[in-house]
C-alpha cells in the first residue's frame, strides 16, 4: 500500500512539473519559430531577435533500459530556416551518431535505436547540423547539445567476496568489532534512492550484530567461548532503495573463529603417577612422561613441569611439542640403597592473561611415585681411570700396579681380571686374574714409548646361564726416566781446517743430544785427549764446546783427514758419556780462510809404482783379452756334429731346425710355388738360404700324376679346414706327413703289433740287409727261444 502511494505521489509531482515546464518545452516546436531545440517565442508570435546560443536548450533526458520493441523517441531539432517546404536537411555527428541514435533529416526527430546503459555511459555529447538540401551549403553552425541518461533501480548491490573470514578473540566484551563488509552498487549515487544501501544480518543471531549503514559486525553476546563453539557463519545483506519494499538486494557470508586466549588452567586428570626404572639407567635418561590438560591451544597451552622443592636424584623436563613432563635421572639408580622415591609436580602455563587470573590459580600438583628394580649389575672399579707409574728398564716380572673391582649386586659374586690384548699388542704386561696385579712381562724403555695404555676388563663370575657382565677400566702407565743412554753429537758435521791456518784458531762449535730426559735438564761436558798435538777443545758450559787448532801448518800431502775422538759425558746418575768422532779434512783456503779445494794433491810416480811395474801390468790385460778373442773364434768355428756318427747307427734320429721362416715374402729360403704345385717340384733344387752338405744329393723322380691316393688325402684335409669353425681368419699354411699306401718292410710301429712279443718273429729282419743289422740284433736277441 504504501509502495503505491509512494507511485503515485511520484507520478502527481512529475504532472506538477510537465505543467509548469509545457510552454519552454512544447513551443519552440510550433511552426515559423527560430532555433534548433526548444526555441522560446514572445507573446505576439513573432520570432524573438537574438542569439540563438543565448536562449537554446541543449540539454535531453532519456530513461536507460527502455524496453519497447520501436525506437525510442529522444526529442526534435527545428530550425528557423525550416519553412516547412522540405529544402532544409538535418544532420546529427558525435558520441553514438548513426548508430546509437537516428535523425529524420526532414523532420529532425531523434530516436535512440536500442536500450541504453547509464552503468557504460550516463551522458552523449552530440552536434546539429542544419544544410540546405539542394546545395549542401550550410544554413545555421553547428549546435552541440547533450543526452543524459536518467537512471533506474536496474542494479542490485553486490559484495566483493562471496565468503569473508574474520576472527575475534573469546570473552570479548559486546559489541567488540569482528569485520566490516560493504557492497557497491552501479546505480547512481546522486540520484534517488536506488544506490542507498542498508545492511542486515540473516544469519547469526544472537552472536553478532552488523551496523545497517557501514556493514560492521560486532559481537552481541557475552562469554562466548571457544572451547564451547569455535566456528561461526554469519549471513550478510545489503539492500538497495535504503532498504524499503522493492529495492535490489545482495548477500555475503562471513566465517568468523573465535581465537585462544587463556582463560584455562592446566589441570591434571589423575593427580598420583607410578614410574617404574631399572638401576641401570644411565644418566639424563627418561624413564617417564606425565601429562596434564589445556583447553586452549598455541602459546596459550604451553606448560611448564617443575619438581616442587627440588630433587638429588631426579629432574622434570617439558617437552615442548607434546607438552608433557618428562622425567629424567640426575644421578645414578641403586637398587642396593633405596628402591622407592616420591616428589610433588607442580605445572603452570608459560604465558598468563591479566584479564582472567582473578578468581583463577593457573597451576596444579600431582605426585610421583618412582619404583627402582634390581638388574645383574657389572663390576665396578674403585677408580676410574688408572695412572700407575713405573721406571724404565725395570726388569721383566716387576710389579706396576693394582686394579681393583667388586659386584655391586647383593650376591656380590667373584670378579676375575684380564687385560685386552688388542690394547698391549706388544705383550708387556700381565694381571693376575685374582687380585688385579699388574706386572711387566718385558722391559720398558721410556724412549721408545713414554705411555702405555691398556684396558683391563673385569668380569663377574657367574654359575647362572646368564650372559656374563664385564667392566672395562683404562689404564694409563707412565714409564719414568732412567739415565741409561749417553749423549751424542747433536748433529754430523762437515769440519775443515785450512792449510795456512794459524794456532788457537775456530774451526768448528759442536753440541750434543741426549735422549734421557733428567728433571733438572741436561749438563754436558766435551773433552778430549790432552796429548792430541794438533787440536784442543774450549768447553763453553751451555752443553757447546769449540774446536780450536793446537798448531799451523797442516798439509794435504803428509795427511788429508784428522779423526778426533770426543768424549761427551751427562750429569745424571749414573753418569753416562761416549765418544763421538769428528773427522776433520785439511783443505786450501784463500788469504780470508775461505775454502777452495779439499781434494788430495796427485802424487808424482816416483812415490808410487814404478813404469817396468806400470808395463807389466799392462801385458797382462792385454794377454787377457787376447785369450778371451780366441776362445770366442774357436767357439764360432766348432764344427758341426753329423746327423749320422756311424755308418752302423740306423736309428731313427730327430734333427731340430729352429729357423722360423718369413712367411710368404720370404723366397731366399724356399720357393712358395713348389708348395702350392707340388708336380712342377725339382728334386734337385737347392736351399739358397744355407751350404749343403753334401756334393751330390740323393735324385727323387717326379711324382705321379696319377697318385690319386696323396690327392684324396689333401682334398680330405683341406675340406676339414674349410669346415672348421675354429680356424683363423687369416690365410695360413697347414703341412701334412703322408706316409702313403704302405711299405715291403710294413710298418715298423708297435702300435699294432701283438699284445705280447712271443707272438711275433723277428727273423725276417737278417734278410733286408746291413741297414737292419742292429735292429735284428736287439729284437732276435730278446726272443726266449734263444736265450734258452
Amino acid at each position: 500500500l504504501w509502495g503505491m502511494l509512494l507511485r503515485w505521489r511520484l507520478k502527481i509531482l512529475l504532472l506538477l512539473m510537465l505543467s509548469i515546464l509545457w510552454p519552454t518545452i512544447a513551443l519552440p516546436f510550433a511552426p515559423g519559430n527560430i532555433g534548433n531545440l526548444f526555441g522560446m517565442p514572445e507573446s505576439d508570435g513573432k520570432i524573438l531577435q537574438r542569439s540563438k546560443r543565448g536562449w537554446m536548450w541543449n540539454q535531453f533526458f532519456l530513461l536507460e533500459e527502455y524496453t519497447g520493441n520501436d525506437h525510442q523517441y529522444v526529442g526534435k531539432l527545428h530550425s528557423n530556416m525550416d519553412k516547412g517546404d522540405g529544402n532544409v536537411k538535418y544532420i546529427l555527428t558525435g558520441d553514438g551518431a548513426g548508430t546509437l541514435f537516428l535523425i529524420d533529416e526532414k523532420s529532425g526527430d531523434i530516436h535512440a535505436t536500442k536500450r541504453l546503459d547509464r552503468e557504460e555511459k550516463a551522458m552523449y555529447t552530440l552536434h546539429a547540423k542544419v544544410l540546405d538540401r539542394n546545395t549542401n551549403a550550410e544554413l545555421e553552425p553547428d549546435t552541440e547539445f547533450n543526452i543524459k541518461i536518467h537512471d533506474i533501480n536496474d542494479n542490485a548491490p553486490k559484495f566483493a567476496k562471496e565468503i569473508y573470514f574474520a576472527s575475534v578473540p573469546e570473552m570479548s566484551e559486546v559489541g567488540t568489532s569482528v569485520a566490516t563488509v560493504t557492497a557497491t552498487d552501479a546505480d547512481d549515487q546522486t540520484y534517488g534512492n536506488s544506490a542507498k544501501l542498508v545492511y542486515s544480518i540473516l544469519q547469526g543471531q544472537p552472536y553478532f550484530s552488523v551496523d545497517s549503514e557501514n556493514g560492521t559486525i560486532k559481537t552481541a553476546l557475552p562469554g562466548m567461548d571457544r572451547e564451547v563453539k569455535e566456528n561461526y557463519q554469519v549471513v550478510i545483506q545489503a539492500k538497495d532503495m535504503a532498504g524499503q519494499m522493492g529495492g535490489l538486494s545482495g548477500t555475503t557470508t562471513v566465517s568468523i573463529t573465535l581465537s585462544d586466549v587463556n582463560d584455562s588452567p592446566p589441570r591434571f586428570a589423575n593427580h598420583s603417577f607410578r614410574v617404574t626404572a631399572v638401576e641401570s639407567t644411565v644418566i639424563g635418561a627418561a624413564i617417564g612422561r606425565i601429562k596434564a590438560d589445556d583447553p586452549d591451544v598455541g602459546r596459550n597451552a604451553e606448560m611448564e613441569y617443575t619438581i616442587v622443592g627440588g630433587h638429588d636424584i631426579f629432574n622434570i623436563i617439558t617437552d615442548q611439542i607434546t607438552q608433557e613432563g618428562v622425567i629424567i635421572i640426575k644421578k645414578p639408580l641403586d637398587y642396593e640403597t633405596k628402591r622407592d622415591y616420591e616428589f610433588r609436580v607442580e605445572v603452570k602455563n608459560t604465558y598468563l592473561d591479566a584479564r582472567f587470573i582473578h578468581g583463577l590459580q593457573f597451576k596444579d600438583y600431582a605426585t610421583v611415585k618412582v619404583t627402582v628394580e634390581d638388574v645383574d649389575e657389572p663390576p665396578v672399579f674403585t677408580r676410574n681411570p688408572y695412572i700407575i707409574e713405573v721406571h724404565e728398564d725395570t726388569a721383566a716380572g716387576s710389579f706396576v700396579g693394582v686394579v681393583s673391582a667388586r659386584d655391586p649386586d647383593a650376591d656380590n659374586k667373584p670378579v676375575k681380571y684380564s687385560i685386552d690384548r688388542h690394547t698391549d699388542l706388544e705383550r708387556l704386561f700381565n694381571i693376575d686374574s685374582v687380585n688385579g696385579t699388574i706386572t711387566t712381562l718385558k722391559a720398558l724403555d721410556r724412549e721408545t714409548s713414554k705411555w702405555h695404555n691398556i684396558s683391563v676388563v673385569a668380569t663377574e663370575i657367574s654359575n647362572c646361564y646368564n650372559p656374563r657382565q664385564t667392566t672395562r677400566v683404562p689404564v694409563f702407565i707412565k714409564v719414568l726416566d732412567v739415565n741409561d743412554n749417553a749423549p751424542e753429537f747433536a748433529m754430523s758435521y762437515d769440519t775443515f781446517v785450512c792449510e795456512n791456518v794459524k794456532a788457537g784458531q775456530l774451526i768448528q762449535t759442536i753440541s750434543a743430544v741426549d735422549t734421557d730426559e733428567p728433571l733438572v735438564g741436561h749438563k754436558f761436558v766435551f773433552s778430549i785427549s790432552p796429548t792430541n798435538p794438533n787440536f784442543t777443545i774450549d768447553d763453553r758450559e751451555d752443553n757447546t764446546a769449540n774446536i780450536l787448532t793446537r798448531r799451523g801448518g797442516f798439509s794435504r800431502r803428509e795427511m788429508s783427514m784428522y779423526l778426533l775422538p770426543v768424549v761427551i759425558s751427562d750429569n745424571d746418575y749414573p753418569i753416562q758419556s761416549s765418544t763421538s768422532t769428528l773427522i776433520v779434512r785439511v783443505c786450501a783456503c784463500d788469504s780470508r780462510g775461505n775454502m777452495q779445494s779439499c781434494n788430495p794433491e796427485v802424487l808424482p810416480f816416483s812415490d808410487g809404482l814404478t813404469t817396468g811395474a806400470l808395463v807389466a801390468i799392462l801385458l797382462c790385460v792385454i794377454i787377457l783379452l787376447m785369450i778371451v778373442v780366441l776362445f770366442a773364434a774357436l767357439r764360432r768355428q766348432r764344427k758341426k756334429e753329423p746327423l749320422i756318427i756311424s755308418k752302423e747307427d740306423v736309428r731313427d734320429n730327430v734333427v731340430s731346425y729352429n729357423d722360423e721362416g718369413g712367411g710368404e715374402e720370404d723366397t731366399q729360403a724356399f720357393d712358395i710355388g713348389t708348395l702350392r704345385n707340388p708336380e712342377v717340384m725339382d728334386a734337385n733344387k737347392l736351399r739358397r738360404d744355407i751350404i749343403p752338405e753334401m756334393l751330390f744329393p740323393f735324385r727323387r723322380t717326379s711324382p705321379i700324376k696319377d697318385n690319386t691316393d696323396v690327392r684324396d688325402f689333401i682334398n680330405g684335409r683341406l675340406q676339414e679346414n674349410d669346415s672348421d669353425p675354429t680356424a683363423p681368419p687369416y690365410d695360413s699354411l697347414a703341412t701334412y706327413a703322408y706316409e702313403g699306401t704302405g711299405s715291403l718292410a710294413e710298418s715298423l710301429s708297435s702300435l699294432e703289433s701283438a699284445a705280447t712279443e712271443g707272438d711275433q718273429e723277428y727273423d725276417y729282419l737278417t734278410n733286408w740287409g746291413p741297414q737292419f743289422k742292429k735292429l735284428a740284433e736287439m729284437y732276435i736277441g730278446k726272443s726266449p727261444d734263444r736265450e734258452t
